[in-house]
């Protein structure tokens, strides 16, 4: 099985399945000398964790990081850096009637079709708990740009037919983390809650929608034509279970612009720099970043494990099947999934950086210690 490989230069490699005995990641291409130890990655996995509020799984896990290599004395040394978080609350009991009995709308089928063989238990590999592992890596990602003074942030801008409004940048950073459904318009946010609680005590579930966006990232990044910032952009979101649209810009809305109305004129900047007038096209242009902010949506559907009655075959008896789903799932998937985005994001503008050669290793250069810091290949001092 091929497939869990992410990233060109940072490169994000992944195992684990949902019931299994540990999830974990390797990261290489890291570079020596970032500050590293596990609660920076802790932080952005609690967030992440299931059973944080009434409208998440109440699966009990503590996603607890274990980093057993590539850091030494709290700094990266450069060489694959490996994560594990174990799983501590698999009960698999619960799946074994859909061994043979795919769940409507879930992978059952189709990884059974694919492979012959499949881990039923908690959906196994095609489990969203599977994000664990991008959400780890993503936060390393972070702690880089951060040295670059790129900032990333998201927010739940729709559930159901709830739709926020829009909200700043800064409005992101201050509110999304206030309130359950990680909605940073407060009273929308209320709504929204409200309206989940609607279909959680109906046996129901819902879908919803995250606004993204991206600040201090340099012009230039991306490639044509299947290496463009947009592409590859998409890809990271669509990977994320149960996504099933993404878009930047304008997105869908731009079918119903005039070309007149949606360009863009050229103006200098205060340095003098050739700029677009606006930013409809998000901060990509040709596929290449234009130094604005990016920002875009991605789109989920409802969760497909409900406890509603729903009808299957049993490929090996050859019966029809009434199969009502048991066992700890969301109502809703936005909530959890905003540090999942900002991580794919974080991973794609991180490896792009690293391909142009963005990242200026002088940032890491405060490591303290006996080792000599200041030479570095790529520097112009040392060519």
């Amino acid at each position: 099985m091929n497939g869990n490989r992410f990233g060109r230069l940072f490169q994000v490699t992944t195992y684990g399945e949902s019931h299994g005995d540990a999830m974990g990641v390797t990261v290489s291409g890291c570079p020596a000398g970032l500050e590293l130890d596990e609660a920076d990655v802790q932080a952005e996995l609690d967030r992440r964790k299931p059973g944080q509020s009434m409208i998440t799984t109440s699966r009990g896990e503590p996603d607890a990081v274990t980093i057993n290599s590539g850091v030494q004395d709290g700094y990266t040394t450069g060489t694959p850096i490996g994560m594990v978080i174990e799983n501590k609350d698999a009960r698999s009991g619960k799946y074994e009637p859909y061994v043979t009995a795919p769940r409507p709308s879930h992978g059952d089928f189709t990884y059974s079709a694919k492979f012959g063989t499949r881990n039923w238990g908690g959906g196994g590999r095609s489990s969203a708990r599977e994000t664990v592992n991008w959400v780890a890596a993503g936060a390393i990602a972070q702690k880089l740009l951060d040295t670059e003074g790129v900032q990333v942030k998201a927010h739940v801008n729709q559930i159901g037919d709830i739709e926020a409004p829009e909200v700043s940048f800064e409005e992101m950073l201050e509110h999304t983390e206030e309130n359950e459904v990680r909605c940073a318009h407060p009273e929308t946010a209320a709504e929204m809650r409200d309206r989940i609680d609607e279909y959680q005590k109906a046996g129901d579930s819902i879908g919803g929608s995250i606004y993204f966006e991206a600040r201090g990232v340099p012009r230039g990044l991306g490639a044509p034509r299947f290496d463009s910032f947009a592409s590859r952009l998409g890809q990271a979101m669509m990977s994320i279970p149960a996504t099933t649209a993404f878009e930047y810009g304008l997105g869908s809305e731009a079918r119903e612009w005039t070309g007149k109305d949606r360009n863009e004129d050229w103006e200098f900047d205060e340095n003098g720099n050739p700029v677009p007038g606006g930013n409809k096209h998000g901060g990509l242009q040709g596929g290449i970043t234009t130094g604005q902010p990016i920002y875009g949506e991605a789109t989920w559907h409802a969760p497909t494990s409900i406890p509603k009655e729903q009808r299957t075959v049993d490929w090996e008896t050859g019966e029809d099947k009434e199969i009502q789903v048991v066992g700890r799932h969301d109502p809703v998937l936005p909530p959890r999934a905003v540090p999942v985005v900002e991580a794919m994001l974080n991973l794609t503008i991180l490896d792009f950086m690293l391909l142009d050669g963005r990242m200026n290793p002088d940032r890491l250069d405060d490591q303290p210690g006996e080792y000599d810091t200041d030479y570095h290949p790529s520097s112009p001092d040392n060519e």
